[in-house]
């Protein structure tokens, strides 16, 4: 297909079977095209990888993709075929005829647009190569992996700012879904794109419903999660430590989920083949850690759990971005608890960076334990973390059931005097448990031993349960009231900020802790399941979608290509409901292009006769 002198909505229509641009793909499509430099924040699954790949073809000469995955490499050049795009990868899976083959496919003029990783861009070798042709942009994927202080970062990033002094006038476009305030000065810097436009769009994930828990036999509670609202659907789960991931990925399985592990300790084979997996089959659940998921493009991707709390709300935001990338309904869920604050707090004390580098790791850690301990809408406050302004969202567990409040002050001075106490009692200092054993008058060995049984705060704390104290605890640290020394075995110390609660100089209004039944599974108001249907159709329409994923899937394995290569489910779900009979009918169905449509477009219409 020729692209010579098109212009953009005509290729968004005729290459990407879309009608219109979604604000502001289209002026950043356009100031790109005419060659200016930008910086483009935009949601996962909001449309990011248009406004390099339209310029591309828009412009003459050979666009460069640098993009730090391999596998995020394969699916859009797997993709942009399918639309009838002349687009190739350049990479380390490749043997060497393949690899020469694109090369002079570079040089031959025979490409739109290239793939590269940014350590194979970097050599002599692909920038000579480069320098060879003619370029039409650079675009550069995943752009916070240059922040050193993200939870991406790649130190051959920074080097891409070469690409401005080898290669001046090629317009550059650096593109991410995740960059607070502090991020966004850094690509800026670090890429030299001092005086490119930047274009912010809103960070919401209108379809994602956050629900947020404390843990509770934390297997127990996802096991019933997925089977209530989640059965046969692909999502991933995160935890913190490999060994968390295997012992997971194993229970799911005994349990009847189809689960895979994935993490750095796996070689690189078995990470590749679960990985494909994934991407290529259906309802596949993978536990990972943090080394899955960035450039992971599969949009079917109906939840992401968190069975350990992410040290950072980038970290987070970036991780449940995964989930819903087709705009369908999706669910972020996360449950968490002290042991997770002390762990990862101690991860940054005992970090080798520099003071400022723990100092702002502690500063995100916090923003991210208010967003679990807030009692507002989970939406509001991580939209506020990256500075925009919204309204209660109505789509989150603190919007469908608000949390009850209650005036925790005495509470919290009970705590605060019986850390005290034990302490002036021995001086030595206790955790959580023992505090709280004190607390409720559990006259156990190791209160009888210390003699705590006999201060003044045992027992003056028998009207909250075990797991309500924990709460309080973990509210108190979150205030910064109190604080876990980990060398000390995790006790718990006063911090001189108490002193205001302990005199009763300040109120203190604590999120209450729910009970161990509703933080199983939150239910709507009609007491159903949280979980929505990504795709609602009636009976004969439910048919033929069924259908149509099933020609999908032969098609998909005839090309070897994901599935979603083929047609997103919101495409087939729309020509369920509106069963076109012609190809003029088909053409104005989202992601039906011109290519498409030739290749695929008698089949379509054939099983739409044949169910109709």
């Amino acid at each position: 297909m020729s692209f010579d002198a098109a212009s953009p909505g005509r290729i968004l229509r005729e290459v990407f079977g879309y009608p219109q641009f979604r604000a502001p793909q289209g002026e950043i499509i356009d100031h790109v095209a005419r060659g200016g430099d930008a910086l483009v924040l935009m949601p996962t699954g909001g449309g990011k990888s248009l406004c390099y790949q339209i310029p591309a073809l828009v412009r003459p000469g050979l666009a460069v993709v640098v993009s730090p995955l391999i596998a995020l490499m394969q699916d859009q050049v797997a993709g942009l075929k399918e639309a009838g795009v002349r687009a190739e990868a350049l990479n380390s899976s490749l043997d060497w005829q393949e690899a020469q083959r694109i090369e002079e496919l570079v040089r031959a003029g025979g490409l739109d647009l290239l793939y590269l990783a940014p350590e194979r861009l970097l050599t002599e070798r692909c920038l000579a190569l480069l320098g060879s042709v003619s370029l039409s942009l650079f675009a550069i994927d995943e752009a916070h992996c240059v922040s050193q202080w993200g939870h991406d970062f790649r130190p051959e990033y920074i080097q891409l700012s070469v690409l401005a002094r080898r290669f001046p006038g090629i317009p550059r476009v650096a593109l991410t879904a995740t960059a607070d305030e502090q991020t966004r000065a850094e690509i800026l810097a670090r890429l030299e794109l001092g005086a490119a436009r930047v274009f912010i769009s809103s960070f919401d994930r209108p379809n994602i419903r956050y629900r947020i828990a404390e843990k509770d036999n934390p297997r127990r509670q996802l096991l019933e999660f997925l089977k209530a609202e989640h059965e046969g659907d692909a999502g991933i789960v995160y935890c913190l430590s490999r060994a968390s991931v295997d012992e997971t990925a194993v229970w799911l399985v005994d349990h009847g989920v189809r689960a895979l592990p994935y993490h750095a300790g796996l070689d690189a084979r078995t990470r590749e083949q679960h990985q494909r997996r994934f991407i290529y089959e259906e309802g596949i659940v993978m536990v990972a850690t943090i080394a899955f998921g960035m450039g992971i493009d599969k949009p079917d991707v109906r939840f992401v759990a968190h069975l350990d709390l992410p040290k950072s709300i980038e970290g987070y935001y970036q991780e449940t971005g995964r989930a819903g990338r087709d705009g369908l309904p999706a669910d972020a869920w996360l449950v968490y608890g002290l042991s997770d604050i002390v762990q990862l707090r101690r991860m940054i004390e005992q970090s080798e960076g520099a003071e400022s580098y723990r100092r702002v790791s502690s500063t995100k850690l916090d923003a991210m334990v208010g967003l679990c301990e807030g009692i507002g809408c989970r939406r509001v406050r991580l939209l506020d973390y990256f500075g925009e302004p919204a309204a209660a969202c109505g789509n989150c567990d603190n919007c469908l059931e608000p949390p009850a409040q209650w005036d925790g002050t005495q509470a919290a001075r009970k705590l605060l005097s019986c850390i005290y106490r034990v302490g002036q009692a021995g001086g030595v200092s206790f955790g959580a448990q023992h505090l709280i054993d004190v607390l409720r008058g559990k006259s156990t060995p190791r209160v009888r031993d210390y003699g705590h049984a006999r201060l003044s705060t045992f027992g003056i704390g028998a009207e909250l349960d075990e797991g309500q104290w924990r709460a309080v605890v973990r509210q108190l640290v979150m205030h910064r009231l109190i604080q876990v020394d980990h060398d000390q075995f995790n006790v718990l110390k006063l911090l001189p900020a108490s002193r205001a609660v302990l005199k009763g100089e300040q109120q203190l209004i604590l999120r209450h802790s729910a009970p161990k039944a509703a933080r199983r599974g939150s239910r709507d108001s009609a007491g159903q399941a949280a979980g929505r249907k990504p795709v609602v159709l009636s009976g004969a329409d439910q048919v033929l979608y069924e259908a149509l994923r099933e020609w999908r899937r032969a098609i998909a394995r005839e090309h070897n290509v994901p599935a979603y290569t083929v047609f997103h489910d919101s495409t087939l779900a729309e020509i369920a409901r509106q069963l076109p009979q012609s190809p003029l009918q088909l053409r104005g169905i989202a992601g039906v292009g011109e290519a498409k449509l030739s290749r695929y477009g008698v089949a379509l219409l054939d099983l739409v006769r044949q169910h109709a």
